[in-house]
């Protein structure tokens, strides 16, 4: 059993992959957290791939791709709302719009600007690519957000569940909003560079929807969540090591194999364990207000 453990960690490319993983694992869902109690699930993947026009304009003029890409990012969110506040589309249309329409922008000026980018290593990442400076890079952006999130947990807690209240109350919801989506932005960008835009979103929307039906508050939502990104991400890379698979899709068939788990047999919420009229959770009354 400890040669099982240890064996794939002799190998530096393997012990990068599986640190910067469970980096990824613990921040993702958290994060994620605040866009399944809004029922915005889908505005991290509109962001995700949002950013990949800022990321080609970056790799073009020579500076870091974190400064287009959060840009980008949050043009996009900043989009969606202008949108939303001008017209009467509702958010989902907004949003597969903006999706659509900055994924194309995207590719066309990859392939316009610069044909070295890999875009296939964009969408699908190279988490076995992943080196000791990318990792630091990882932890540090984690902290500042996980940081920022332990400091403004209540503020940001209002503003989710009630956005008229804390207006009403004087907080600032238009920088609690700017603060959530630069979080979300930045979170999707260190995750894109390790694993790809699609496992980033796996990792920000699965684990956070499989504590949602395990457990009835945000902060234990993000703790379980938390939990499960890294059991998620540490279990791909030794199924994708031991199995020979490819190291994101493991990692992403681990999310769902747990939400699979937590949906049949959730004590509370799962479609074989629970009572014939289960009682609902505060956080789940919260979310079927229209």
């Amino acid at each position: 059993m400890l040669d099982f453990l240890l064996d794939p960690l002799s190998y530096e490319f393997m012990r990068n992959a599986i640190l910067a993983g469970a980096v990824i694992g613990l921040l993702c869902p958290i994060v994620g957290a605040y866009l399944v109690v809004q029922r915005m699930a889908l505005l991290g993947d509109v962001i995700a791939h949002s950013i990949l026009p800022g990321l080609a304009v970056a790799n073009f003029l020579g500076v870091d791709i974190l400064i287009g890409a959060f840009v980008s990012g949050m043009f996009s969110s900043f989009m969606i709302g202008w949108i939303r506040s001008q017209s009467r589309v509702k958010v989902d249309s907004v949003m597969a719009l903006i999706f659509a329409s900055f994924f194309a922008l995207g590719v066309t000026l990859l392939t316009v600007l610069d044909r070295r980018v890999d875009l296939h290593e964009l969408l699908l990442g190279d988490i076995l690519g992943v080196t000791s400076g990318d990792v630091w890079r990882a932890v540090m952006i984690a902290a500042i957000v996980l940081v920022l999130i332990g400091l403004f947990y209540r503020e940001l807690l209002f503003y989710t569940f009630d956005k008229t209240g804390a207006e009403a109350s004087g907080l600032p919801v238009n920088l609690l909003n700017f603060g959530l989506m630069a979080g979300i932005t930045l979170t999707l960008i260190v995750g894109m560079q390790i694993v790809g835009v699609i496992l980033v979103v796996s990792l920000m929307v699965g684990p956070a929807i499989t504590a949602f039906l395990l457990v009835k508050e945000l902060h234990l939502m993000m703790i379980v969540g938390a939990g499960l990104g890294i059991v998620s991400s540490v279990s791909g890379m030794y199924s994708s090591y031991y199995l020979d698979l490819p190291s994101g899709p493991a990692i992403a068939l681990v999310v769902f194999g747990l939400f699979l788990l937590a949906l049949l047999f959730s004590p509370t919420q799962g479609i074989l364990t629970r009572s014939p009229l289960p009682k609902r959770s505060t956080l789940s009354r919260r979310l079927e207000k229209p």
